[in-house]
């Protein structure tokens, strides 16, 4: 009978991604899928800049900004004309390497899926998950294969099977929520027009969504709608000649060619449980709810990462099983927020009646391109998009607090010493921004923690991060604990007060060679 540590259901980027990290951990993983092959087309489009940050840990950045496409404005479309123009170009300035960016789903998760065989794991295809048992210390599963059955052993269960998932379903957990009266299409075409411009337009004529999305290339694009009106009660009959007159019609669009099409419902919900004992959920196996803001594919790898660091620990004996119960309290704490602001902003851009009408057409282009001129209102709205203001501060990981940085914050990116390149290696480490003293580095280098040390700069203060102070960063760059002094006796109490064995770190953390390392 073949055992994993980890037995994964579902291969879209969820699945994938946390077959990647924890394989680059040495976690021994099995991961299924019941489609025969990947997708060739996709819904998800967005790749958001805390992804990108993440996405540095496995080397995967910069290929997909190679692929991709940059977006530099979103334009806003009254009556068949351009309203106005928001510039995208300086939104991430001071906050993140990474701007608002595109990369499809399907070719997402081709990448996913190479860098993945490239560790010597391949997933298992027409191969679906017909049953599991929690047998306490393991999990027992019974796979239907092409070739029949088969009954397989793993230490956990990942779900990561979507919004139908029977991981979700046999676990009993719920999904309590609803599901929009929209119907939602998508076509990726070829065109030309005004709105073929390698940027965002979205019209804002009527209660019906409908956005066109650049893709990379001279005339690709997507378009994204919604239909509510009789045709919503036959969507499985919808054809792109149904819906196509706005585009032309409002956005001067010309199709050339429809590449394809497809319509699908949208819901919003969450599952009562993240966790139940050795079985987890992720991805939209445990939360769904509107596009808006392109936030779905990127919180499922958000739940991947957050994951994969913690199943390595104990599976490794560096914590105690309690180390996984952080798991649901984080991300399912954000996937509620999520699912209620998503829900909200979809609600308001797809309300219908005149006072509707009126806030779309004639308040939302004035007010908009006002509000980006304040680098606080820029800063605000492009760190919620873009996933940059995620914080676990209730987390039983999160302790303390440094000038303004918490326990349970990401790490704010100082720009001229670029301090996320120190945080390509999957593991625990500490930051200093000034001088670090002989006692840390004592103590770090006996316990092989990593120590990076940055020499200050005006410019640290301004991110929020205080001067000499201590910052305990975990495997996935969360700020673990923020502590004014440099006490090493705060970082052994720390580890101790969670169940986490420092005496691992030795094994499994890169030692540094006893000097004070020095960024900057």
């Amino acid at each position: 009978m073949e055992r994993s540590d980890v037995l994964i259901a579902g291969a879209g980027p969820t699945g994938l991604v946390l077959a990647l990290w924890l394989s680059k951990q040495g976690v021994k993983v099995r991961i299924i899928d019941k489609a025969d092959e990947p997708g060739t087309t996709s819904r998800a489009l967005a790749v958001q800049a805390r992804t990108l940050e993440l996405y540095r840990q496995v080397g995967l950045t910069e290929e997909i900004l190679a692929r991709g496409h940059n977006v530099a404005g979103i334009n806003l479309w009254v009556q068949g004309k351009k309203a106005t123009r928001v510039p995208l170009e300086t939104l991430a300035e001071g906050l993140t390497p990474y701007g608002p960016f595109i990369y499809p789903q399907d070719q997402h998760e081709r990448l996913l899926i190479t860098r993945l065989e490239a560790l010597g794991v391949r997933v298992e295809r027409r191969t679906e998950l017909k049953s599991f048992t929690d047998a306490g210390d393991h999990v027992m599963a019974t796979l239907c294969r092409p070739d029949g059955n088969e009954a397989c052993e793993a230490g956990y269960l990942a779900g990561c099977d979507g919004a139908r998932s029977i991981v979700r379903q046999t676990l009993g957990t719920g999904f309590p929520g609803g599901t929009y009266q929209q119907v939602f299409y998508v076509a990726d075409v070829d065109a030309a027009g005004p709105a073929l411009d390698g940027e965002l337009h979205v019209d804002l004529d009527e209660a019906d969504f409908l956005a066109v999305f650049p893709l990379k290339g001279q005339g690709r694009a997507r378009l994204i709608g919604t239909v509510r009106d009789e045709r919503a009660a036959h969507a499985e009959n919808l054809k792109f000649e149904d819906v196509r007159d706005r585009a032309i019609e409002h956005m001067k669009v010309q199709i050339r060619k429809v590449n394809w099409f497809s319509t699908y419902h949208v819901h919003h919900r969450v599952t009562a449980h993240f966790r139940k004992g050795r079985i987890f959920l992720l991805g939209d196996a445990a939360h769904i709810h509107s596009p808006a803001g392109g936030q779905g594919m990127n919180t499922g790898i958000g739940d991947a990462i957050n994951l994969a660091w913690k199943l390595k620990a104990v599976l490794a004996g560096q914590a105690s099983t309690a180390l996984l119960d952080t798991y649901e309290t984080e991300r399912r704490a954000f996937a509620q927020k999520l699912v209620a602001t998503t829900d909200k902003a979809f609600t308001l851009a797809t309300a219908q009646g005149r006072a509707a009408d009126f806030i779309r057409t004639r308040i939302v282009p004035l007010v908009v391109p006002t509000l980006f001129k304040f680098a606080a209102a820029r800063h605000y709205m492009f760190s919620a998009v873009s996933q940059l203001v995620i914080a676990y501060h209730d987390s039983a990981l999160s302790q303390g607090k440094a000038g303004d940085v918490s326990g349970g914050d990401r790490l704010p990116w100082a720009p001229s010493a670029d301090n996320f390149a120190t945080l390509r290696p999957i593991g625990w480490q500490v930051h200093v921004y000034g001088q670090s003293s002989r006692g840390l580095r004592d103590w770090c280098k006996r316990h092989g923690l990593p120590l990076h040390t940055f020499p200050w700069q005006k410019e640290y203060r301004g991110t929020g991060l205080a001067r000499n102070a201590m910052y305990l960063l975990r495997p996935d760059t969360y700020v673990a604990l923020a502590a004014s002094q440099q006490d090493s006796e705060a970082l052994r109490c720390y580890f101790a007060d969670r169940g986490l064995s420092i005496k691992h770190f030795a094994q499994s953390a890169s030692i540094l060679d006893g000097k004070e390392e020095n960024r900057g």
